[in-house]
């Protein structure tokens, strides 16, 4: 730096010049480009609404008739009719129609085996065109492709499935007299299905020299072919007092699997539909 007096030589920091007294003016120092594009860049906070309506836009993504909104909400790609849990719907675009299944809708074998549980109607139709967005108590949906495949589900754990799959209510046998009846829904042939769990479900495999055991009030569903059995622990009930899953146990025998969530889910009359 020289003295714009005289034309000293001085030092950087010098505030006189020692050859002719003059004062020197300090000049700024030169911005940082980094830090002042940060300074002018504009702020944008993470909690602004906007951020809010990026995070939770619908997504609409992929060409199945069943995709996964996210965890919780199941968006139906509707072209047509599907079946889903009465109540379930929470919001729906295009020209939808809803529909409680009849009594007698499905035939006379159904209406009686719901009389017989003592159940009424628990499913509705969904037809017409436009997304439908399904969703049970903040319960954690699965999507399964059945793909010729039978599933015999909990009556309260299915939230959909596709019209052509063909389905029925079955009474477990030998659970008549344990726990007022024990009934779930049969599901076969090909097309998707949507079931529900408490939180995140374990997928138990049965084999020949390994059965599986299981509460019936955490059991959601299970494979085709098994052998299926129940016990009672006499020991338990005594000590413990209360006739859960721990005195009343399912058993799974044969090839397959048993999908089971960790949590012991209580309905008015075990799986309805």
């Amino acid at each position: 730096m020289e003295c714009p007096n005289c034309g000293e030589n001085l030092g950087d920091d010098a505030r006189f010049c020692p050859e002719c007294g003059a004062k020197i003016e300090q000049l700024a120092p030169e911005a940082n480009p980094v830090e002042t594009q940060v300074q002018t860049e504009e702020y944008t906070s993470k909690y602004s609404v906007q951020a809010f309506l990026d995070r939770t836009a619908e997504k609409q993504e992929g060409d199945e008739i069943f995709e996964l909104e996210n965890d919780y909400l199941l968006d139906v790609n509707l072209n047509g009719k599907v079946w889903a849990k009465w109540g379930s719907m929470v919001a729906y675009t295009g020209d939808v129609t809803f529909k409680k299944q009849s009594s007698l809708e499905g035939g006379l074998g159904k209406f009686v085996m719901k009389k017989v549980s003592g159940e009424s109607s628990k499913l509705m139709s969904a037809s017409g065109q436009g997304h439908v967005y399904l969703a049970d108590n903040g319960k954690r949906i699965t999507i399964l492709n059945l793909e010729g495949n039978r599933l015999f589900v909990n009556g309260n754990d299915i939230i959909a499935f596709e019209e052509q799959i063909e389905w029925d209510i079955k009474m477990m046998s030998g659970a008549g007299s344990m726990s007022g009846g024990l009934f779930n829904i049969r599901l076969e042939g090909y097309g998707m299905i949507a079931i529900t769990t408490h939180y995140t479900p374990i997928t138990l495999a049965v084999t020949p020299d390994r059965p599986v055991y299981t509460d019936p009030n955490a059991t959601v569903a299970w494979s085709d072919g098994l052998s299926i059995d129940y016990k009672t622990d006499v020991n338990l009930g005594t000590l413990l007092g209360r006739g859960s899953g721990e005195t009343f146990q399912m058993q799974f025998r044969g090839e397959g699997f048993v999908i089971v969530q960790p949590y012991e889910e209580i309905v008015g009359s075990y799986g309805q539909i």
